[in-house]
């Protein structure tokens, strides 16, 4: 994508947003190029195609809103700051109007998408070298064909997993009689899209056998249909109007879906030539952090990605959330948008797990460049972090920091997840793949792994814990919970945790009340050393997180007391300003409302869910 990033052509139609006659159908002035002519050049094809790419970037894309802002609240991480229904926060609460200034240009761009693929997607076959070109130009064509088909279901899924039923179509806006369709029932578009995927599975080469970096492969078509698959076998909330009513519901044949996801995601155990395993996890994020190549595994399977230091085809991965830095640092201002929830910390292992703290920054960097404890409801995600970049000590905000869409280590806990449902009990093959994530993570202390249920429901009890583990802060905990109609049970129990932490009780009954620390050396080294060498009052970190402290607001001589217990409130777990998931709603906020401006535009369109 950085080497094709200038050449989309004008004969790509760019669009406004599908559910709008005035901007969705009208079309910019026609190119001196035709159409016919475009898609009978290789070089121009691959530039349309590169023109579908760039609608997934930006700030309206994965490089901020639908990476950062739209996965907010689950058990892992939140939205910082205090509630507005009309911005992020809004939508980290669950309480988004129709008018959040959030919601718009996201929808909008992601129906761009879909109508430059569908452009491609119709031409491309009709183009006279897709039937009868050179063996190499036929093959081209094909690739880019398959990733047209792609990227298309990629923009649906992330619509739909958002706003569930919506207008759907597969031409071009001019072939459409009627611009303004209905909402069309979420199931018919997966169903649209899974077989979309299964044909560019059979179109888009494996990575070995394809060098142009930064795009499409068949590890990443087969790994995003196993995952839509899922999503479509799983729950979701439908409309008052559907055959289930406004509830939380799964297909009778979910079974089917499931089955999908078993096939592709084993046919990809089968490839480990292609991808497999990073050995070490913290060097994935460094990987799309500073583009020092530290994943010769190939664990990152597909990527979005970044370039031109601009809000359209950049993002602001590292300076809107991740590890903060203050902006006289070295390193220039950086991250903070995004708070780990504080019993997070400890769901991890203390001492096995090294995923704690390349997840969640229990530090900040302060103006002397030195690393100091944050108080335990100000830590942030950790993935991302400037000084992990090669923007250091200017004013920028995008760092060309690529979003990770999907990694092998979902594919290996997919697949047990399949399995398990499928044969009423994971085999020994499902439970060597979820173990296989899990003795990375505890690489040197696999003794403290514990022991793997063999039985169908505790088997999937450990799948939905390790994936909150694995994956936190990569935009994926909320939608999990989503479809498997967890997240009004983990809502309501992360409160009951947060409220036994405020008070020191159950597990946390051992845990400070303050932790008293001074500003140490950033060495930038490995996450688990990083943490271990913070200055605390009382011993090691590992020491001082796990006991009850002096519990005194005055800190000890040469140091700063940091709020640890006292630092959740029950304002914090239920309060209307700054509580956790306060405005949710079962069966009613598990999606988003569409915004007015969208209504306004299609008068075949309603809010749904209660809004």
């Amino acid at each position: 994508m950085k080497k094709s990033s200038q050449i989309i052509i004008a004969a790509v139609v760019v669009s406004g947003s599908f559910a709008s006659c005035k901007k969705y159908l009208e079309v910019e002035t026609p190119s001196t190029i035709s159409q016919e002519a475009v898609f009978n050049s290789v070089s121009y094809t691959n530039s349309a195609v590169t023109g579908v790419y760039a609608m997934l970037v930006g700030d309206n894309g994965y490089g901020n809103r639908i990476s950062c802002l739209y996965p907010q609240t689950a058990d892992d991480f939140k939205t910082s700051g205090s509630y507005s229904p009309l911005d992020r926060r809004g939508i980290s609460m669950y309480g988004a109007s129709s008018g959040n200034t959030e919601l718009l240009n996201p929808f909008r761009q992601f129906y761009r998408g879909i109508e430059r693929a569908n452009i491609c997607i119709k031409y491309i076959p009709a183009s006279a070298l897709y039937s009868s070109g050179s063996a190499d130009q036929q093959k081209t064509l094909r690739r880019l064909y398959g990733e047209a088909l792609t990227l298309r279901a990629q923009f649906y899924y992330e619509l739909i997993r958002n706003w569930g039923d919506l207008p759907f179509h597969q031409v071009p806006a001019a072939d459409l009689q009627d611009p303004y369709l209905p909402k069309t029932d979420r199931d018919t578009i997966y169903n649209h899209i899974i077989e979309d995927l299964r044909i560019a599975g059979e179109l888009v080469p494996w990575r070995t056998e394809f060098s142009e970096g930064a795009r499409i492969t068949k590890g990443a078509v087969k790994a995003l249909r196993a995952r839509i698959a899922l999503a479509r076998g799983g729950y979701s909330l439908r409309t008052a109007e559907s055959k289930y009513g406004q509830i939380m519901a799964r297909p009778d044949d979910y079974k089917t879906f499931y089955q999908i996801a078993y096939d592709e995601t084993k046919e990809l155990l089968a490839h480990r030539e292609q991808h497999t395993l990073n050995p070490t996890y913290e060097d994935i994020f460094l990987t799309i952090n500073s583009g020092n190549r530290k994943d010769a595994a190939n664990e990152l399977m597909f990527e979005i990605g970044a370039f031109g230091s601009n809000a359209s085809t950049d993002t602001k991965l590292g300076y809107y959330n991740g590890l903060r830095h203050n902006g006289t640092s070295r390193y220039g201002a950086g991250g903070g948008g995004i708070n780990a929830i504080a019993t997070y910390f400890y769901e991890f292992d203390s001492i096995g797990d090294c995923r704690r703290d390349v997840t969640i920054n229990s530090y900040e960097i302060d103006a002397n460049s030195k690393k100091l404890l944050n108080a335990a409801n100000n830590m942030t995600d950790g993935k991302y972090r400037r000084s992990w970049t090669t923007n250091w000590g200017t004013t920028a905000q995008t760092y060309g920091v690529n979003w990770p869409v999907i990694r092998f280590a979902d594919v290996l806990l997919m697949f047990a997840e399949a399995d398990n449902e499928l044969k009423n009990a994971p085999s020994a093959e499902a439970i060597s793949a979820f173990e296989e994530v899990r003795r990375r993570a505890f690489k040197g202390y696999e003794t403290r792994m514990g022991t793997t249920p063999t039985d169908k429901d505790g088997f999937f009890k450990a799948i939905t814990q390790e994936r909150l583990l694995e994956f936190g802060g990569e935009g994926i905990r909320k939608y999990d919970l989503i479809r498997w109609n967890l997240i009004n049970a983990k809502f309501e129990e992360t409160r009951v945790k947060l409220r036994q932490f405020m008070n020191g009780e159950g597990r946390y009954a051992n845990l400070p009340l303050y932790v008293y620390t001074k500003a140490a050396d950033y060495n930038i080294i490995a996450s688990v050393q990083e943490v271990a060498t913070l200055d605390v009052y009382g011993g090691a970190p590992s020491k001082v997180f796990f006991e009850p402290g002096l519990g005194s607001t005055s800190a000890p001589s040469g140091y700063t007391v940091k709020n640890w217990r006292r630092s959740v409130t029950e304002d914090g777990i239920t309060g209307l300003q700054s509580g956790f998931a306060s405005y949710f709603k079962p069966s009613s906020r598990e999606l988003f409302p569409l915004h007015s401006d969208i209504i306004n535009e299609n008068f075949r369109l309603k809010q749904d869910y209660g809004y």
